[in-house]
C-alpha cells in the first residue's frame, strides 16, 4: 500500500521541507511499494504570470505574423533590398499560371506551397488562420501587437521583480557546478526520453535551467528590445539604440528570430509537460501541488 507524505518543499520556490505522513498501515511485513508525496511546487505568483502569459503570447505572436505579411522579407543592415533579403515568403507564379508559395532563405529557394507565400488561394505569406486579425488589415494587427507587447513586459517586470525578490532566480534557475558536471547525463536522458523520478523530479534539472534563464534574461529581453529599436519616437529618444543593433532593418530581423526561438522553447515545454505528465503538471501550475512518487521504498505495511 502506497504512502501519501505532503510536502512544503516547492521546485520554483523552496522553502525548508516540511513532510507529514498522512496514513501507513501497521504490520510486521516489510514491503518495498511507491510513496506518493505532495510537494507544493508553484507560489501564486508564478501560477498567474505563467497563465497570464498564455494568451499574452499567443495574441504577440499571430499579430507578429500579420505586420509580417505586410512586407513578408527580412533584411540586414538598415536597408530593404530586395535582392538581398535574409528570407522572404512570397507567392509566385509559374509560366503555366500556377500559382505558388516560394520561401527563401540565404537565397536558398524551397516550395511551401499550400503553408507559407500561397495557401487557401490566397497570396499571403502566412495563413489566415496563424494572424490575428484573419484578414489582411495591418493597422489593427499593429494595434493588438503593441497593447499586449505592454501587458506582457508588464508581466514579466512584476515576475522578474517576484523571482530575485523570493530568490527563485538565483535558488532555482541558476545552475550550479555540479549541474554543469552532469550536463552530459542530463541530455542522454532527455534525448532517450528518460525523465527525472523521486527526488530528482522535485528540482529543475540543468537543461531546463538553462533554458528557462537563456528565455527570461536573454530571449525575452531581446524580443521587447529590437522591437522597441523599430519605434520612430524610440529612436528619436535613443538613437544609439538602432546602432548598437546594426539598423532598422536588422532589428526586425533579429525580433523575427528572437520570436521563433520563443516559439520552439514553447514547444517543446508543451511536449515535454505532455511526457513527463500531463495532468500532474497541469494541476501544479493551477493548484501548485505536484505529486512525487518515490519508487521501491522500504516501510512496514
Amino acid at each position: 500500500m502506497a504512502l501519501l507524505i505532503q510536502s512544503e518543499e516547492a521546485v520554483t520556490d523552496q522553502r525548508p521541507p516540511v513532510s507529514e505522513t498522512l496514513s501507513t498501515v501497521s504490520s510486521p511485513m516489510v514491503s518495498s511499494s511507491p510513496v506518493i508525496e505532495r510537494v507544493y511546487r508553484h507560489r501564486l505568483p508564478v501560477r498567474i504570470s505563467h497563465w497570464l502569459n498564455v494568451p499574452f503570447l499567443i495574441i504577440l505572436i499571430m499579430s507578429g505574423l500579420q505586420i509580417f505579411n505586410a512586407h513578408p522579407a527580412l533584411y540586414w543592415g538598415d536597408r530593404s533590398d530586395r535582392d538581398q533579403a535574409v528570407l522572404s515568403i512570397r507567392p509566385m507564379q509559374t509560366e503555366s499560371g500556377e500559382e505558388m508559395g516560394i520561401t527563401t532563405i540565404l537565397g536558398h529557394k524551397f516550395d511551401t506551397t499550400g503553408v507559407l507565400g500561397y495557401s487557401d488561394g490566397m497570396r499571403r505569406a502566412f495563413p489566415a488562420w496563424a494572424t490575428i486579425p484573419s484578414a489582411k488589415w495591418l493597422a489593427m494587427g499593429r494595434q493588438w501587437h503593441l497593447f499586449f507587447a505592454w501587458l506582457f513586459v508588464i508581466n514579466g517586470l512584476i515576475f522578474t521583480a517576484y523571482a530575485f525578490a523570493s530568490r527563485h532566480a538565483t535558488r532555482d534557475l541558476a545552475p550550479t557546478g555540479k549541474d554543469f558536471r552532469g550536463i552530459g547525463k542530463s541530455l542522454r536522458d532527455h534525448l532517450l526520453l528518460r525523465h527525472p523520478s523521486g527526488k530528482e523530479a522535485k528540482r529543475y534539472n540543468v537543461l531546463q535551467k538553462l533554458a528557462y534563464a537563456c528565455i527570461l534574461f536573454g530571449v525575452a529581453p531581446l524580443i521587447v528590445l529590437t522591437g522597441l529599436a523599430m519605434s520612430p519616437t524610440i529612436d528619436t529618444a535613443f538613437p544609439w539604440l538602432l546602432t548598437i543593433l546594426g539598423g532598422r532593418q536588422a532589428a526586425r530581423t533579429i525580433h523575427f528570430v528572437a520570436c521563433f526561438s520563443f516559439v520552439g522553447f514553447i514547444v517543446i515545454h508543451v511536449v515535454q509537460v505532455i511526457l513527463t505528465g500531463f495532468f500532474n503538471n497541469i494541476r501544479s501550475m493551477v493548484t501548485g501541488w505536484f505529486l512525487v512518487q518515490h519508487k521501491g521504498v522500504r516501510h512496514e505495511v
